[in-house]
């Protein structure tokens, strides 16, 4: 986390946006987040200049533009990867990553899970729309079983990931779900993962809506909210509904399902806690949906403490420097060698 004591007074929306035209389709969810992320930044005191954000390709990837912080607009599902290189060479600074569900699921996948396993003090945003938008229309690894699109014309058979079981598997040790319909949400979450030290991964449902239009409808639509988002809290039972009378417990398998309180009682249900280092409890919480049009969980799924990668490095590096220098002939010669006859016939000793 950055150095806050020298903030300078006053710091608004204004100081955080940049002088740059936003140029996203009207309407696109992308405008909601990078509202909410203009107006949480003065919230958080901190300042422009302790801030780096990275992106890779994509829509959401033209993030770095529109706000008045350091940026890096890098290539197609790097940006964990160039992000682990800036926080380990600044760790000062307070390192975003911002990508997409085409970007950081597929080509990306890799350094996703790893920047995550690792630990690596970022705060990851993950533009969830079910679509690669920018390429115009063709499926992303979180497009349902059947969708069609340009490169799926008879639909897709492809199983969807689920980025929050993703990110679990993964085990980082923050892990949250929110969407572009409530602003407030958005900011209690992303300032939350902000907060975090270590790898902070959050998912936002986020509408495309010229390419995949309604895709969160089902759950988002604010007459709907009540009763198909269940807002995940620490340390209370899991219960939602407009009346409040819907809960999750589990089964005798482990897994999450959901229940009537009146008919299983308040005792039976689960009990969330979000810092409980077995992620087993939210992993089946993230599973309790299949897709966006069943009660499907938002807020905090897991938030634990584990060693951050970069202070595990720099241990390492002052460890070494404190032992002084090297001898660099004696690590050549420490190895396994062999004799290689030379052209006289004498041996050679070479490193093996």
């Amino acid at each position: 986390m950055s150095d806050t004591t020298t903030l300078r007074p006053g710091l608004t929306r204004k100081d955080f946006a940049s002088d740059q035209e936003v140029r996203w389709c009207p309407g696109c969810g992308d405008y909601s987040v990078l509202a909410a992320v203009q107006l949480l930044l003065p919230e958080l005191g901190v300042r422009p200049e302790t801030q780096v954000f990275v992106s890779g390709i994509g829509c959401s990837s033209r993030f770095p533009y529109y706000l008045h912080t350091y940026g890096l607009h890098s290539i197609h599902g790097r940006a964990p990867a160039v992000a682990t290189g800036v926080a380990l060479a600044r760790p000062d600074l307070d390192v975003w990553v911002v990508t997409g569900d085409g970007d950081g699921l597929s080509i990306g996948g890799n350094h996703l899970i790893h920047a995550l396993r690792r630990n690596v003090n970022l705060t990851i945003l993950l533009f969830n729309n079910q679509i690669y938008g920018l390429t115009k229309v063709q499926y992303s690894p979180t497009s349902e079983l059947g969708k069609v699109t340009k490169s799926s014309p008879s639909g897709t058979v492809d199983h969807p990931f689920n980025p929050v079981s993703v990110a679990l598997g993964a085990e980082a040790s923050f892990v949250a779900r929110t969407h572009d319909m409530d602003r407030r949400h958005m900011m209690e979450v992303i300032g939350r993962a902000h907060r975090h030290r270590g790898a902070a991964f959050v998912e936002i449902y986020q509408n495309c809506n010229v390419f995949n239009d309604g895709a969160f409808e089902d759950i988002t639509a604010k007459d709907r909210r009540a009763d198909m988002l269940i807002d995940l809290r620490h340390g209370e039972p899991v219960r939602f509904g407009a009346d409040r009378s819907r809960g999750v417990r589990l089964n005798a398998f482990g897994e999450a399902e959901i229940v009537s309180v009146d008919e299983v009682g308040e005792d039976a249900l689960v009990v969330h806690d979000e810092r409980r280092a077995d992620p087993s409890l939210a992993f089946a919480l993230s599973r309790l949906a299949s897709g966006p049009h069943e009660p499907t969980p938002i807020g905090v799924f897991r938030a634990v403490e584990r060693p951050v990668y970069e202070l595990a490095l720099q241990a390492q590096i002052a460890a070494a420097t404190e032992r002084g220098p090297g001898d660099l002939q004696r690590l050549i010669e420490s190895g396994h060698t062999w004799e290689v006859p030379g052209p006289d016939g004498d041996g050679e000793q070479r490193v093996g």
